[in-house]
């Protein structure tokens, strides 16, 4: 036997097997930003996983795995992805000018916890070269373990500058450079935000050899403006889509679940 059999496998979980996209639903941003809307408390987070079961994958983080394991328990349920690191990147309460990664969880341990596969986070463009360095190790290890377990392996790939440099999220050799460096370490899934434009998200699917899942950032005031977009990167060519907070914060969850399943799987919905 082999552990690419088991990786075939799991990542036949996330993509829709007649239009070869996936739906992803982004679970795990407590994690990272506190209680938000959609995930405030753990009855509210039960519930909405239940509204999300026709999702194709779904991302926890490990610690709360346990709380939400029924989610994933069953036929016709998400594949579970295990969002391995924390990040202090991004947040808005008590910011870092350049954050910094950590694991929260052995590949090891999500397997035996049912995973399907983990997530963590690849920063590039630190002003200490070290930094940088030890960040592309730690992917490469953690890509090697994936291999050997017979794990998907994703990665959300980001400019370590951007808090300060926010326009690196717009310039497609910036983007492009970041999510070629996830694939060649060996990554199965690349996830990206919108890189600016579609011509940008066209760019980064041709020049990235592994499918490329784009995010959805924050919820939109008007759902329309996320659904188009949803729509208008699937057409550019990405793989799917990992949407957080414009499925999980919305009025209707099971109907908005259904109508990104339109969007990315088209008949095969």
């Amino acid at each position: 036997m082999d552990s690419r059999t088991g990786k075939k496998i799991r990542l036949a979980r996330f993509f829709n097997a007649q239009s070869g996209k996936a739906l992803m639903v982004a679970y795990s941003h407590g994690v990272i930003m506190g209680a938000i809307p959609g995930m405030r408390t753990l009855a509210e987070m039960k519930t909405a996983c239940t509204e999300m079961r026709a999702v194709d994958g779904l991302m926890v983080a490990p610690g709360m795995l346990p709380a939400l394991e029924d989610a994933f328990i069953g036929r016709n349920k998400p594949a579970l992805m295990v969002h391995m690191d924390y990040q202090s990147h991004t947040r808005s309460v008590l910011p870092y000018s350049e954050g910094a990664t950590v694991e929260l969880a052995t590949v090891e341990q999500a397997l035996a916890a049912g995973a399907d596969g983990i997530m963590t986070y690849l920063y590039i463009g630190y002003t200490d070269p070290e930094r940088e360095k030890a960040e592309v190790a730690r992917n490469a290890r953690l890509a090697r373990e994936c291999e050997r377990l017979g794990m998907v392996f994703m990665v959300e790939a980001l400019s370590a500058r951007e808090r300060a440099h926010p326009e690196d999220r717009s310039i497609v050799e910036i983007a492009s450079l970041y999510c070629r460096i996830a694939a060649e370490l060996g990554a199965d899934i690349v996830k990206a935000h919108y890189p600016g434009s579609l011509e940008n998200i066209a760019a980064l699917a041709e020049t990235c050899p592994v499918p490329l899942l784009i995010a959805g950032g924050a919820k939109t005031a008007d759902p329309e403006v996320a659904f188009r977009f949803a729509g208008e990167a699937v057409q550019a060519g990405a793989s799917g889509l990992v949407f957080g907070r414009n499925i999980f914060e919305a009025e209707d969850v099971r109907a908005t679940v259904a109508r990104y399943r339109q969007i990315v799987h088209g008949a095969a919905a």
